[in-house]
C-alpha cells in the first residue's frame, strides 16, 4: 500500500521477555498490521521473541517492511527475527538507539522493561 502518511518510518521500543499475557502480544501484532496497510516501515530492535517479535509478525503478515537494527553482541540466530525486510548491524547500542532514532519519523513505546524505558528517554532528550 501507497504511504500517504508523513510518516515514513516509526520506531518501536518494546520488550522482547516471552510469556506474556496473550492481550499484549496480539495487541502488538495489530499495531504492526496498522502501520503495514498504512504503508510505514517498523524500525525496531531486530528481536524474534515477546512484543518485540510480535509487532514485526504483525507488519510482514501484512506485507510491509521491518527494519531491524542489532549490536553484534546481540546478533544471534536465537534472537534475531528471521523475516527480516532489512537488518543492520552495528558496534554497541548506543550506536543502535542512535541509529534508530535517525531513521524515524516517529517513535511508540509498548510495554517493556528498563531497556525500553532507556530507548524512550534517550530519544525524548535528543528531541
Amino acid at each position: 500500500m501507497e504511504n500517504k502518511n508523513a510518516y515514513k518510518r516509526i520506531c518501536v521500543y518494546c520488550g522482547s521477555a516471552d510469556n506474556l499475557d496473550r492481550i499484549y502480544t496480539d495487541a502488538a501484532r495489530t499495531l504492526g498490521g496498522l502501520l503495514a496497510n498504512r504503508g510505514i516501515e517498523l524500525v525496531y530492535g531486530a528481536g524474534k521473541t515477546g512484543l518485540m517479535g510480535a509487532v514485526a509478525d504483525g507488519v510482514l503478515e501484512a506485507g510491509g517492511k521491518v527494519i531491524g537494527v542489532v549490536p553484534e553482541n546481540l546478533n544471534q540466530p536465537q534472537l534475531i527475527h528471521a523475516s527480516l525486510t532489512h537488518l543492520e548491524i552495528v558496534s554497541d547500542i548506543q550506536l543502535r538507539k542512535a541509529r534508530m532514532s535517525q531513521m524515524a519519523d516517529a517513535f511508540i513505546a509498548l510495554p517493556g522493561g528498563y531497556g525500553t524505558l532507556d530507548e524512550l528517554f534517550e530519544t525524548l532528550t535528543w528531541a
